[in-house]
């Protein structure tokens, strides 16, 4: 699949690199080198996905995500880091980060990982998929075919890896689902992160979906094991 990519990256070099990789894949690709770049390249573009150095000038690539979200837009956004430290890992996943890699990196990896937001992220514009049913837990509804998810009928935005968690656990409510199974829902079987990644999409979407997130009533921990979405009226349905 021919995906357009942009790459924000003030490092030449490392620019370069990401670039060559990604052509060789087939894909299209337009390198900027600062924050603001890649916000004015995204609005104009709406890319398949962005790779996103953290330290840039104008505007780092936190700011960037921070300002992505805020205006609603859900292309899937692989950070790169110079920064190793676990509180820089979750900052940016709690900004709606799908994805984090630290420097140092191997191209190998970083293409698996372009492979696999790729292949399990929508393009927001796609046509809706007639054999994806809307998934339905109470007041909760999860629809695949146009990456939508409301509560009550309001519309709830989520990044891409929070509505796959989602709809995973909407598709089988009451289920206990592990940390390890919600990784493969989110990167497949190629396991690079740790399971903190899990618990901070859980913390996102309690936030969004939650009358009082510290006191979740659908999306659950079953402790010791993992996560459960159920509805709190019990009055599960799909439709």
């Amino acid at each position: 699949m021919c995906a357009n990519v942009i790459v924000a990256e003030d490092d030449a070099k490392q620019a370069e690199l990401v670039r060559r990789y990604l052509e060789r894949e087939g894909h299209c690709v337009r390198v900027v080198g600062d924050g603001l770049a890649a916000l004015d390249e995204v609005r104009h573009q709406e890319p398949d996905l962005l790779v996103l150095d953290v330290m840039m000038p104008r505007a780092d690539g936190l700011d960037v995500v921070r300002v992505l979200r805020a205006e609603c837009r859900e292309l899937p956004v692989l950070m790169l880091t110079a920064r190793t430290t676990e509180d820089d890992l979750l900052l940016g996943l709690d900004l709606g980060a799908d994805d984090y890699m630290t420097k140092p990196y191997s191209p190998r990896e970083l293409m698996a990982r372009v492979r696999t937001l790729l292949r399990r992220t929508r393009r927001p514009g796609a046509a809706p998929a007639p054999e994806d049913p809307v998934l339905r837990v109470g007041a909760l509804a999860v629809d695949p075919g146009r990456h939508e998810v409301t509560v009550g009928g309001g519309r709830v935005e989520c990044t891409p890896g929070e509505f796959r968690i989602l709809a995973a656990l909407a598709a089988q409510p009451d289920r206990v689902f592990t940390r390890q199974r919600l990784l493969e829902e989110l990167h497949g079987f190629d396991r690079y992160i740790g399971d903190r990644t899990v618990d901070v999409h859980i913390m996102n979407l309690r936030k969004k979906i939650e009358p009082t997130p510290r006191r979740p009533v659908r999306l659950l921990t079953v402790f010791g094991v993992g996560y459960k979405l159920t509805d709190p009226e019990k009055g599960i349905r799909r439709a």
